[in-house]
């Protein structure tokens, strides 16, 4: 054996570690050994060959000798090495979450509720509701009367503009777009705006935890927004046993969790924000007898909780708002 091919093999043991480390991939071996064999060969091996004959196209014929003896001796001790698992895999496995703990509920009371209103979001502050309504030109902030229903006063938004969800932070009314990408604040005691902001995503649900707005846009992602530069800090992806939740719509901020009505669905997911896994679903079937209605409804929608603690729940164009108490099944 020439000087040529031991110096080759001798290049060619460090390889052998890296590759017994690929899992014994067929592809990556190749692609390692070809790249070690290549003159001026680099680390990156987006640049090396991924095929053998390749890799001595352009080295003079005696080299390519040396070289292709030794590629063959690295390449022989590769395939006899043991497949053994790496002990410091790269990506830590996803946890396996158990299926999610189900809900039903109970009707503690039944409020008249506007039939017209495209309910989009619903809070309560300090003992008062306030409701965002959408479709383009017929979007509203409004606050209600609870017991009658009647609108208290209502904001209308340009036609341009579909509202979607509303929360009230620090006597601040923030309301979302739903594809205009624009939201809204305004005083909560007048209705006058006060800013208008843009965000790269569409506008859902909006919520708050006490500090952070909370926001969602269709999607199984939620964002956490700085209340004060109304930017995103963070965000979490929302998951259950079988994957990534999607859809999510009109949020509420409910004891530490995040509840969120899914699009098209008469669920409520309770999310935990630390992880976005969700703790459990509330099945709301059959809360709204459509049977009597003479005008047509469409989906479950809106969420709010009182100071006292107290769930109410409605939905786009729902002639009624429902107070509700959640029993675990």
């Amino acid at each position: 054996m020439n000087r040529s091919i031991i110096r080759n093999i001798l290049l060619l043991v460090p390889l052998l570690i890296l590759v017994v480390g690929c899992d014994n991939q067929p592809g990556a071996i190749a692609t390692l050994v070809a790249t070690a064999a290549l003159p001026n060969a680099t680390s990156t091996t987006a640049e090396a060959p991924t095929d053998l004959n390749d890799a001595t196209e352009s080295i003079e014929p005696e080299a390519a000798a040396s070289t292709a003896a030794a590629t063959e001796v690295a390449f022989a001790a590769v395939v006899a090495a043991p497949a053994t698992p790496s002990s410091t895999p790269t990506e830590a496995a996803t946890p396996t979450l158990a299926p999610a703990a189900t809900y039903t509920y109970r009707v503690i009371n039944t409020f008249p509720h506007d039939p017209n209103a495209f309910t989009q979001g619903l809070d309560f502050d300090d003992g008062r509701l306030f409701e965002g309504t959408g479709r383009w030109g017929e979007s509203t902030l409004r606050e209600v009367a609870l017991e009658t229903g009647a609108v208290i006063r209502s904001h209308p938004l340009d036609a341009q503009y579909f509202g979607e969800g509303i929360t009230v932070l620090n006597g601040k009314v923030y309301q979302l777009t739903w594809q205009e990408q624009t939201g809204f604040v305004y005083d909560r005691d007048t209705f006058e705006p006060l800013q208008t902001f843009a965000y790269p995503h569409e506008g859902w649900g909006i919520t708050h935890d006490g500090t952070r707005l909370i926001v969602s846009d269709g999607t199984s992602t939620i964002r956490f927004w700085d209340s004060s530069t109304l930017q995103e800090i963070g965000h979490i992806t929302v998951r259950d046993h079988e994957g990534p939740v999607n859809r999510l719509n009109e949020l509420e901020y409910v004891d530490g969790e995040i509840w969120a009505n899914i699009w098209l669905t008469d669920l409520i997911a309770r999310i935990s924000p630390e992880t976005g896994d969700v703790l459990g679903y509330i099945d709301l079937t059959g809360l709204l007898d459509t049977s009597t209605l003479t005008q047509p409804v469409d989906v479950l929608n809106g969420i709010a909780v009182d100071d006292d603690g107290r769930i109410f729940v409605t939905g786009k164009l729902w002639p009624s708002l429902f107070e509700i108490e959640v029993i675990e099944e």
